[in-house]
This record gives structure tokens, C-alpha cells and sequence, in this order.
């Protein structure tokens, strides 16, 4: 993957944090406490009252999504789950090639955090989602705001640099799957990194947006995320 020019910063192709840059809407998950309705992402609720909403998620989620012009070539999402009700560990999912493959070593947390989280994201929205290929293997997720991310999962390996800003967002709107959550997340574009599948480069190219004093990107990391 090519290191992405920053002078797009018009691009309209850009998910959940890319449009953060705008302030129009949000993502979930990273140091993550991802908080729901009553019955929380566990049930089929479709709204709730924000104060009493309850924290089902505390962790991470930086990821990055691929584009060839107007098309999807991948999408990776990686997950540092520090509490849930389903414990905590890491995980990673990717969409490629109209497959979904999850990585981790915990089937049941991994499958939890595909099935009720990352495939209601904006950035999978039309996209083919068939049941996932699941690797047993460890997923390594390793963050930090300053200077991006490194993610490793058997023969995945993904890369995120050159972070261009650190910033908060917080929403009481964000649905998933139907029921509402809220979120509160410090997010930072980052404007270079790259993707291998065993010796294969993942194709495509992240896209930047937004504005030079307030960047955006379609790789990201994220920290404090509730």
C-alpha cells in the first residue's frame, strides 16, 4: 500500500473517523468504553435514555479502510478489549475480497466484537458479508496517539504512521445494529501505513480528508473511546 498524498482533503469517502473531521458523526471503540441502551449491543433495544445507558466495551479499535479510486479493496479492524462481558483480549477482523476472516485467540470474544460491532460499521455499509473464516492464532495490537499503531495476527500484519492530530469527540447517537449507543472517543488520523498478507501487499491506498488544521484519514488510531 502507497503512502497516501495528503492533498485530498476534500475526499467524501471516509467512514466513521474520517468524518469526525467534519464533527457530523462518530465511531466505536479504543482505550473503549462503548456505552448502550438498557438491554445494551447483547439485545435487540432500538433506543434508551443516555444517562442510563451501560458500558459494554472498554478498549481500542484502530483500524484503516482501502480504496482504488470509489472502490473497497480491504478494511481492517483491530480491537485492544481491555473489559467486557465477554473478557478481555485483542482481535482482529478483515474484509477482503468479499470474504471475512477473524483473527484472535478467543473465537467467542472475536465473533462478538464481528457480529455486534464491525459489521454495522459505515465503513462496511454495502459491502458482502459472509460468515467469517475464523484463525486461531494470537492478535498483537500495540497503539500509541504519538506515533500510530502496529497490529499482528498470524500471517496478517498491518502498520499505521505519521499521526497528524489528536482529538475528542463525544455522541449520544451512534446505532448499531439497531440499538443506540454512546460514545466518547481521542482520536488520530494517520496519513501513512501499509498491509500484508503473508508476503502479499493489501491493495489499495488509505484516502485523507478533512482540512490541514483538522486532518482526517481513512487509518486511524484511537484511545479513550466510551
Amino acid at each position: 500500500m502507497r503512502q497516501p498524498t495528503p492533498s485530498p482533503f476534500a475526499s467524501t469517502r471516509i467512514g466513521r473517523r474520517g468524518v469526525l473531521g467534519t464533527g457530523l458523526a462518530a465511531s466505536v471503540t479504543a482505550t473503549t468504553a462503548l456505552v448502550a441502551g438498557p438491554a445494551s449491543a447483547l439485545s435487540t433495544a432500538t433506543s434508551s435514555d443516555p444517562a442510563t445507558r451501560q458500558v459494554v466495551l472498554v478498549g481500542a479499535n484502530p483500524g484503516f479502510q482501502l480504496f482504488d479510486g470509489d472502490r473497497v479493496t480491504a478494511y481492517v479492524s483491530a480491537w485492544r478489549v481491555d473489559w467486557s462481558p465477554y473478557g478481555a483480549g485483542t482481535a482482529v477482523i478483515r474484509w477482503e475480497d468479499d470474504e471475512v476472516h477473524l483473527y484472535g485467540a478467543d473465537r467467542r470474544l472475536a465473533s462478538w466484537l464481528e457480529r455486534d460491532f464491525t459489521r454495522h460499521f459505515p465503513e462496511v455499509e454495502g459491502l458482502p458479508w459472509p460468515e467469517p473464516v475464523f484463525h486461531h492464532v494470537p492478535a498483537r495490537v500495540d497503539i500509541d496517539l504519538a506515533t500510530g499503531a502496529r497490529v499482528r495476527a498470524g500471517n496478517l500484519s498491518l502498520s499505521m504512521a505519521d499521526v497528524r492530530d489528536q482529538r475528542s469527540f463525544t455522541t449520544d447517537d451512534f446505532p448499531l445494529g439497531g440499538v443506540d449507543h454512546s460514545l466518547h472517543l481521542v482520536l488520530g488520523p494517520c496519513f501513512a501505513g501499509q498491509g500484508r498478507v503473508g508476503g502479499r501487499m493489501m491493495e489499495g491506498e488509505i484516502v485523507t480528508s478533512g482540512t490541514p488544521s483538522r486532518p482526517g484519514s481513512s487509518a486511524f488510531v484511537t484511545e479513550a473511546e466510551v
